[in-house]
Parts: structure tokens; C-alpha cells; sequence
């Protein structure tokens, strides 16, 4: 069943009397529990796109249903809610608050979502177990590598138990075997826990974990493959 659908998307950026359609009648789905990536060249729409999916954009035209909600139709505050119970977001930027430890940067949308302390604080430490830093909990965010806090942003993403992990070049700042790290822990989160995943790169390398790859150029889909079966 799809958990994502997206419904002829369009968006126009205006400045003046001049507009630039970033996505121009975009339109696809993405089942429960997929692992896709959103490829294509500088300027095809990916990172609009996945905003628009994310609820931090709206479309100019058509829609799109993240989970049986129509996400465009929400209000600011219905938004809120919904994105810290259904949605995950990984960037390229870890975003980590520095001076807080790993666990309580973890912790954070279950604070923001009112979960006590103490649940939030077992979910956290058993959430980077799961990522390979539980010996790294009470350390500063800064005390690690690249690689190990993206993986402390990945735990983040994860502590609501949103089924959707929506991330923009995750891997961007890494090095080749911190990428291959994150990556298969997408690949794991998916099979494992059955986390859906679309991820926007364009490192073309890691199609080879995905389940299908949507190709945009020029703000269009121009292809859809079927890696895995």
C-alpha cells in the first residue's frame, strides 16, 4: 500500500514578474516500507520536492498524501503535530545542539512532544544501540566524528517512531565508509523495522541499496527503476 502519493506537483517560485517552476507535474507513490532515492543534477527539483512531501513547503499546484493525510490541506499547527509523529528528517547538516549530550539531543522530539523523561531517556539509549553508539551517550555531540553524528541524527529522526524517514544527502559530508555506514543503516531500518525511506543524493553509488530510484531533471520525472525486487 502506498504511505506516500504524490499527485501532479507543481512549484513556481515568482520574483517580480519573473517565475521558475522548480517541479513541473511531478507525480509518483512509494509503498510501506520502501527504501527510495530521489536522483538527478543540481536544479531538478529534489530537495522542493522532498520539502513539499516533508509538509515544510507547499506545492503551487496538485498534492500530496503523506500517511492518508493530505499535507497541504494542514494548517501550521496540525503540521507541527503532524511532522513529530509521522515524519523523520535527515539532512547533510547533523543539526546536533552542541553543548547537549547525545542522548538529549536524541531525546529531543520526545520532549517537544511531551513524553516523560525517563521514557524518552530508555527509548534514546536503546534508539543508539540500534545505530552502534551506545557507548557514546553522554558524550558531547562535538566529541564525535561526521559519521557518528549522522548517526546520532538518524536516532533523532527516529525517537517518535515516525514510519517515514525523509532524508536530503544524508551522506553529503561524509567520507566513503561513514557513507557506506549510514546508508546500510537505512538499508537495515527498512528491512528490520519496516521504516518507509526516500532519500535525496547524488551520489549515484548508492542506488545498489535502494528498492527504486526516481529520476527528475528539470523539475519533471523522467524515469522510475526498479532496483530490488
Amino acid at each position: 500500500m502506498p504511505i506516500i502519493v504524490v499527485e501532479d506537483v507543481w512549484k513556481i517560485y515568482r520574483s517580480g514578474r519573473f517565475e521558475y517552476p522548480a517541479l513541473k507535474g511531478v507525480s509518483f507513490s512509494v509503498d510501506e516500507g520502501e527504501f527510495v532515492a530521489v536522483v538527478g543534477p543540481s536544479g531538478s527539483g529534489k530537495t522542493t520536492l522532498l520539502n513539499i512531501i516533508g509538509g515544510l513547503d507547499k506545492p503551487t499546484k496538485g498534492t500530496v498524501y503523506v500517511a492518508g493525510v493530505e499535507v497541504p490541506r494542514l494548517s501550521s499547527k496540525e503540521l507541527s503535530v503532524f511532522r513529530n509523529r509521522t515524519i523523520g528528517f535527515v539532512f547533510q547538516t547533523f543539526n546536533l545542539v552542541p553543548y547537549l549530550s547525545v542522548v538529549e539531543n536524541v531525546e529531543l522530539p520526545a520532549a517537544i512532544a511531551g513524553v516523560p523523561r525517563r521514557i524518552r531517556r530508555e527509548r534514546a539509549l536503546k534508539l543508539l544501540e540500534i545505530v552502534g553508539l551506545g557507548d557514546k551517550a553522554h558524550k558531547r555531540a562535538t566529541e564525535l566524528s561526521s559519521g557518528e553524528q549522522q548517526r546520532v541524527a538518524i536516532a533523532r529522526a527516529l525517537m517518535n517512531d515516525p514510519p517515514i524517514i525523509l532524508a536530503d544527502e544524508p551522506t553529503g559530508n561524509l567520507d566513503v565508509k561513514n557513507t557506506e555506514i549510514v546508508v546500510s543503516l537505512f538499508r537495515r531500518l527498512c528491512d528490520d523495522l519496516g521504516k518507509t525511506i526516500v532519500m535525496v543524493t547524488h551520489n549515484l553509488e548508492l542506488i545498489r541499496f535502494c528498492d527504486r530510484v526516481i529520476k527528475l531533471r528539470d523539475g519533471k520525472v523522467i524515469g522510475i527503476e526498479v532496483v530490488r525486487r
